[in-house]
Parts: structure tokens; sequence; C-alpha cells
């Protein structure tokens, strides 16, 4: 089994747990969707900063400037973001990317959601063709042994949590 498919799989419940707690959120009224951008606006930038300057790691494109360009739009400052570490490896770094990178897929779902005349940088920022799959690809030859994977899935349980915890 390919590294980003155990990913997924091991880390199933906790994503799915994140998307129940977004999903009270209503895109298509200003107020929720405010409200939801806040949320996130409390975890990405916390991890980006994590991840950024991280060698052995593939290009990806940050999101932290297109959620502040939404939330100011809405008349809203970026809130400070929650305390977010964790430990200084590789193999937690690939899955804090996992799932940092892998909502854009949802992302662009979410997008279809929000409300006529509202901002969507955030939510608009997709893959490029073949970005998603160079990605898992990436992962699948970093995290090649059982003892990467694990560290992978503890981090990317940790960063879901972080999008928990970010709930208003």
């Amino acid at each position: 089994m390919s590294a980003a498919l155990a990913l997924r799989e091991r880390t199933a419940a906790a994503h799915a747990a994140v998307d129940a707690a977004f999903a009270g959120y209503d895109l298509a009224d200003a107020g929720g969707y405010r409200a939801f951008l806040i949320a996130h606006a409390r975890a990405l930038p916390a991890v980006e900063a994590w991840l950024s300057g991280r060698a052995g790691m593939p290009d990806w494109r940050p999101r932290a400037g297109a959620l502040a360009e939404d939330l100011a739009a809405l008349g809203v400052e970026m809130p400070a973001p929650l305390p977010f570490a964790l430990p200084d490896d590789d193999a937690a770094a690939w899955g804090a990317l996992y799932v940092v990178e892998g909502s854009r897929l949802g992302g662009a779902m979410l997008a279809r959601d929000v409300g006529a005349g509202l901002p969507r940088a955030y939510l608009s920022a997709v893959f490029a063709p073949g970005e998603w799959r160079s990605l898992r690809a990436a992962l699948d030859a970093a995290l090649v042994d059982e003892g990467a994977l694990d560290r992978a899935v503890g981090a990317a349980e940790a960063t879901f949590g972080l999008y928990q915890q970010a709930l208003l």
C-alpha cells in the first residue's frame, strides 16, 4: 500500500471528525462563512509557519495570504494563530503537509457553496494539474518505513486536531 493511501486510511476518523465539525458552517451566509474562515485562520497559518523553510520538502504554496485576503474583504483581521508544534522530524512534516495540502481538494468543492459576492481566494487556491499526484508520489518516496509512516500519521492526526481546536 502506498504511504499516501495509508495516511488517508489511518487518519480517516480524524479527517471525518473535522469535516463533520466544519459542516455546521453555512458558507452561503456571510456570517457563517466569516466564522468558517476565522476558524481556519486560527489553524492554517500555524501549520504553514511550522512547515516553512523545512529542508527536503516539495514545493508547496502557502494559502495564509489568500485566507487573510478573504477575511480583509469581509472586514476581519487575521486572528492570532493557535500554538502548534510537532516533533522536529521529517516524517512529522510530511504528515502535517498531507493535511494542509489535502485540504485544497475539499476547498475546491466547498468554494461552490460560498455565497454570491463573498470572497473565495482561499477555497479557490486549488492544485494545478498534476500537483496532487506529485505530492502523493513524494509522500510515497519519503515515508518508506513503518516507523516514518507512524510518525506521519501521528502528525497528521495532531494537525486535524488543531483544526478542531480552532472551531469557534
